[in-house]
């Protein structure tokens, strides 16, 4: 099947490759996003060994299963039991060491975190492995991945241990951008406007799994309704499976969320606490850790404010959609998309859901400003006005003297900008330089999926970014 976008990571590989000294490569990113798919694509299933761990298993069943795996890989190893992991690695040198392979041997580790079952010795073995041996050496390329960063992070990456800083190179495979989704369509023969697929992405963001049981005869609403709310629907036990198989105690993380999808312009940390329950300290610190690392929020700042007032923004598309549509259903709607379509509860989603596309497809925001070569800070920013909240979600603080208040407004065709709507965006102006005391030039800029109207206010706006230049 061939690899749809992927032209960084893809390269990346064949550096690996070609390096003249061995690797050990850490592939992270959420589950479902296609990490192994694209291993084994790129591969062409061609391992020197290849094996993925057993969810939910205890450590006689992982070793059972890897010491399988080396007998399936090299028919002439002895066939004997392992009995701990340093046996299990000290028969995988030995299965390399007479590989015939005079190129660089690919081992390719999938769900790493799962082998690592309590008391288990596996992260010891596997340090033993790389710093005593594979290190060594100058033809191997250890290739580990997971969908549970934390793990990833903790016990590799940022590992305190004997893996501190092994690890020579790290990829964050992140989801499908709008042009990667458009490709995938197309391949699969689904024909979709660029709207569309806009709309596509809000709900699943750039999974390719769930992209994936999209039907080209079905219009969007119908595949949505075919995906999530038909009976038999492949996705509608997701939610809960997806959070299961991520994280241990899944129940605290799900509450984080479910908190944060009830505010969706986020909420501070002490906000979570009060509204989940949970007690403060280093564990709570590490639940948003591990949300964080593996994609469902994200913590950002005002652009006046200090570490204490951070907020925390659930930005994980398809859990926004959850939350929103599918976890107090109170029908039995087959067709529930096609009959919910512009309705009050789908317009204020979807305004909230366009702003997280936008903000994801940044680089090509900026790089329609023409900025991409300028640093900058992207902040957001909360003040009052006449006793009212004022937020502005998006503020792209320039090192040329610019800053860039963007306003984003999901609309069906080209948006009016009338007097009372400009009004609001230029009192949002006055009161965040009145509050900032900025001497930055502010260029309000406006990012929607046709443009604005070309009338008489129109001209108050310094710049405009369209659905179009997020699919670049």
């Amino acid at each position: 099947m061939k690899i749809i976008g992927r032209h960084i990571e893809k390269a990346q590989f064949q550096e690996y490759i070609n390096s003249e000294s061995s690797e050990f490569v850490v592939i992270y990113g959420r589950r479902r996003i296609g990490k192994t798919f694209l291993i084994r694509e790129f591969f062409n299933k061609k391992f020197d060994f290849y094996h993925t761990g057993v969810a939910n298993s205890d450590k006689d069943t992982q070793l059972s299963e890897f010491n399988y795996s080396l007998q399936q890989t090299a028919q002439k190893l002895p066939n004997t039991p392992v009995n701990s992991w340093f046996d299990a690695f000290h028969k995988l040198e030995h299965l390399l060491e007479n590989s015939k392979n005079k190129k660089k041997k690919v081992v390719f580790l999938d769900e790493l975190p799962w082998m690592d079952t309590q008391k288990s010795g596996f992260v010891q073995a596997l340090e033993l492995f790389w710093n005593k041996w594979a290190s060594a050496r100058n033809d191997i390329l250890l290739i580990t991945c997971g969908s549970a960063a934390s793990w990833l992070f903790d016990n590799v990456i940022n590992s305190r241990g004997g893996l501190h800083n092994r690890a020579t190179q790290q990829i964050h495979l992140k989801s499908f951008t709008l042009a990667e989704c458009e490709e995938f369509f197309k391949e699969k023969k689904v024909v979709l406007s660029r709207k569309q697929i806009a709309e596509a992405y809000m709900i699943f963001g750039g999974v390719p799994y769930y992209l994936n049981f999209f039907k080209k005869n079905l219009s969007l609403p119908q595949n949505v309704d075919a995906i999530l709310f038909a009976e038999g629907a492949p996705l509608k036990n997701e939610f809960l499976s997806l959070y299961k198989s991520l994280f241990n105690h899944s129940d605290k993380y799900i509450g984080i969320v479910k908190a944060l999808g009830t505010k969706t312009k986020g909420l501070t940390r002490d906000e979570i606490l009060t509204s989940t329950k949970q007690t403060n300290g280093g564990g709570f610190s590490k639940l948003l850790k591990d949300l964080e690392l593996s994609g469902f929020i994200r913590k950002y700042y005002s652009i006046d404010k200090k570490e204490k007032d951070a907020i925390y923004q659930l930005t994980d598309f398809f859990t926004l959609f959850y939350f929103n549509f599918i976890a107090n259903q109170k029908h039995n709607d087959n067709n529930f998309w096609q009959h919910s379509i512009d309705n009050a509860q789908h317009r204020a989603w979807s305004g909230f859901a366009f702003e997280q596309l936008c903000l994801y497809h940044l680089s090509l925001v900026k790089q329609k400003l023409g900025i991409s070569g300028v640093l900058t800070n992207v902040a957001s920013w909360i003040g009052t006005y006449n006793h009212k909240k004022v937020q502005i979600d998006l503020l792209i603080d320039r090192n040329d003297g610019i800053i860039n208040l963007c306003e984003m407004k999901f609309s069906k065709g080209v948006f009016t900008l009338d007097k009372v709507t400009l009004q609001n965006l230029l009192n949002k102006t006055e009161v965040f330089r009145q509050n900032i005391k900025s001497k930055k030039a502010i260029h309000l800029t406006m990012l929607t999926p046709f443009g604005i109207s070309q009338n008489e206010y129109a001209s108050e706006i310094n710049a405009e970014i369209i659905l179009d230049d997020l699919f670049k």
